[in-house]
């Protein structure tokens, strides 16, 4: 490293999760191990803290206070939803050299990636040694590279543990209940809802995701069948449904949609499509009892929902970055991407891959995970997400009633 430049940055961006803060607690505690390392610093709000150089000294934070921290749903440092471009990554690079930082490590999604790539390419341009190091999060589950992404499993064990709730109190009062889960492109997080099951005839009975084109009338006719069927319905829907023409749905049913700072319709945060889809089920099937729920932004930090898998997994990335950072992966590559991957029945190791090879690109759900019917998972799936949901995921179970032989008749 060039003289000086011993410092290090860390900062967390997009969307918070349930362990963001673990990874945050893995570089800190890990970086300070270091005796090369002179200051930690950390970005409060993302990018957007790096060039308002509003950083905070993480170098004499107790361990004792980064375990509660790294225990804490969100983004201790705060985040940001802006989305870099070269000018303004020549920003953070500017701050970066001008703060004396060596090591680069931003903890977040797509978005944050594509960032780090932008970044690490203006100091080699430079000619200035900055270790750019990219820890992946989202609940999205969307990062290509990954057999999957901290921050996901405690959000899918949410979504599952929500559904089997909803689904019991459907079981008592019989209707049609629709609940709408993030995800815009991927529908990883909204396919957990089949996790809650354990019953045959338990919901929930139809699962929607955007990797399968929607139709609204065929979306009725399952509804029908189901009602028909059971007497009940239990829905799931991911907030990215769209139609053959790849136009979300919502904005087709809604008269007026937000739209976000890159011009993408607003899908979360609202619950125009659960109300448009259960006013569709109440006007064309007749059916009085329909409810509907948006989860939005509650599934991603929700307290006491957490899967300990997930959050030893988080931590690691974080420690593994810093390894990277300072001693090279086996190639000696010291700037790139964490990567999780799965060994065995259920282990993982880590792997750093090149920043362009995971940079503004979007997984989606592969094939094999997708029912025929286009409307549930497969096992293949549910074998792929049980061992990220952790220990102690509770189960319901029912009555076994004899009937007692009536009396009048009726």
């Amino acid at each position: 490293m060039a003289a000086g430049a011993n410092k290090v940055l860390v900062a967390q961006g997009g969307g918070p999760t349930a362990v963001i803060n673990q990874s945050l607690a893995g570089v800190v505690l890990e970086a300070r191990r270091h005796l090369g390392i002179e200051r930690v610093y950390g970005a409060r709000h993302g990018v957007r803290g790096i060039i308002n150089e509003d950083f905070v000294d993480l170098t004499a934070e107790t361990s004792h206070n980064l375990e509660l921290i790294a225990g804490t749903p969100s983004s201790a440092l705060g985040s940001t939803r802006d989305k870099p471009d070269i000018a303004y990554c020549q920003q953070i690079f500017k701050v970066l050299q001008a703060h004396d930082i060596g090591y680069f490590f931003y903890i977040g999604g797509n978005d944050s990636s594509d960032t780090v790539r932008i970044v690490s390419e203006q100091a080699r341009a430079a000619n200035y040694p900055l270790r750019c190091v990219h820890i992946p999060k989202t609940i999205d589950n969307d990062l290509v590279g990954n057999d999957h992404t901290p921050g996901f499993p405690s959000a899918a064990r949410f979504v599952a543990q929500a559904f089997a709730g909803a689904n019991l109190d459907n079981a008592s009062l019989p209707g049609i209940y629709l609940a709408v889960v993030m995800g815009r492109h991927a529908g990883f997080l909204t396919a957990a809802s089949a996790l809650g099951k354990k019953f045959p005839d338990d919901g929930p009975h139809l699962i929607y995701l955007p990797e399968r084109v929607f139709s609204l009338d065929k979306f009725l006719a399952d509804v029908k069948a189901t009602y028909e069927r059971y007497g009940r319905c239990v829905i799931a829907v991911s907030e990215g449904i769209h139609d053959a023409s790849g136009e979300p749905i919502a904005a087709q049913l809604a008269k007026d949609l937000e739209r976000d700072a890159h011009g993408n319709v607003q899908l979360s945060g609202s619950g125009a499509l659960a109300d448009l889809l259960c006013e569709e089920i109440k006007t064309k099937l007749k059916i009085k009892r329909v409810r509907g729920d948006t989860f939005g932004y509650v599934q991603r930090s929700f307290v006491g929902c957490v899967s300990d898998v997930d959050q030893r997994e988080a931590r690691e990335v974080g420690e593994k970055a810093v390894q990277y950072a300072m001693w090279g992966d086996a190639s000696g590559r010291t700037s790139g991407s964490v990567a999780i991957k799965r060994t065995g029945f259920y282990s993982v190791d880590y792997e750093l891959l090149p920043l362009d090879a995971v940079a503004g690109k979007t997984r989606t759900m592969e094939d094999a995970f997708i029912s025929e019917s286009g409307t549930d998972v497969t096992d293949a799936f549910r074998m792929y997400l049980r061992p990220l949901l952790g220990s102690g995921m509770p189960e319901a179970f029912r009555l076994r009633p004899a009937p007692v032989a009536k009396v009048l008749g009726k």
